[in-house]
């Protein structure tokens, strides 16, 4: 069995789905650090007609210290997440897939949902199954493990009785190889595609957020980054 992990970001890019299409099992790191800088986390690129279009989620930090990411609150102060919403339906309102996804839109940015990691989590899975994903979904927070490192990703192997661990080649530096290598667990690592595809607004920006692939190819989408 093939289990790769990654941390909830905000509406990920392709390769995010890449390597949970790969893998018999995805874990979702909700539990570790949440970063102190820039971070997918809270933001990511669309496209509009100037170009890549940052979206950000703002999010409490401010002398809360080291806080694990399912611990981040969103702060639903101003009005971000309306401003958001209209710069999504002006940027892809000749998507032809906007339908498919505006309900979520919209729910994303009205709900005020309050953690963080619960409103990626959700769009992930939104992300999953219009890109026709049958892997399953699970959060590290419901294995109960403490660990960390590249000793997390075997007690991760092992609580789910994996027996190999997929990486995307540029995680290769930080793992550490001889730790599979005791425990029999097999180390696979992948080169992610940067598929290219129909966008709107002129010239392709690759590895914008997954809804941009979906909101212009729609079906399709699964063909494009899989194949």
């Amino acid at each position: 069995m093939i289990v790769s992990t990654c941390q909830p970001f905000f509406a990920p890019y392709p390769g995010f789905f890449y390597k949970a299409h790969l893998s018999d099992l995805f874990i979702i790191l909700d539990t570790v650090q949440f970063p102190r800088g820039t971070t997918w986390i809270t933001r990511n690129r669309f496209k509009n007609d100037q170009g890549a279009m940052w979206l950000t989620v703002p999010v409490w930090k401010k002398g809360l210290g080291f806080q694990k990411i399912n611990q981040i609150r969103i702060c639903h102060e101003g009005r971000w997440a309306a401003k958001h919403l209209e710069s999504l339906k002006i940027a892809y309102g000749h998507a032809p897939f906007l339908e498919d996804h505006i309900k979520i839109f919209k729910e994303i940015f009205s709900k005020k949902t309050q953690k963080a990691a619960d409103l990626n989590i959700r769009i992930i899975r939104h992300i999953t199954r219009h890109l026709r994903i049958n892997t399953k979904l699970v959060l590290l927070s419901s294995l109960g493990l403490k660990s960390g490192g590249s000793q997390l990703l075997i007690d991760i192997c092992k609580t789910t009785g994996a027996d190999c661990f997929l990486a995307q080649n540029s995680a290769r530096k930080f793992i550490n190889a001889d730790l599979f290598n005791k425990e029999n667990i097999s180390l696979e690592f992948v080169k992610i595609p940067s598929p290219v595809y129909p966008q709107l607004w002129g010239e392709f920006i690759p590895n914008l957020s997954a809804f941009d692939l979906l909101l212009n190819c729609g079906p399709k989408s699964h063909h494009i980054l899989f194949h």
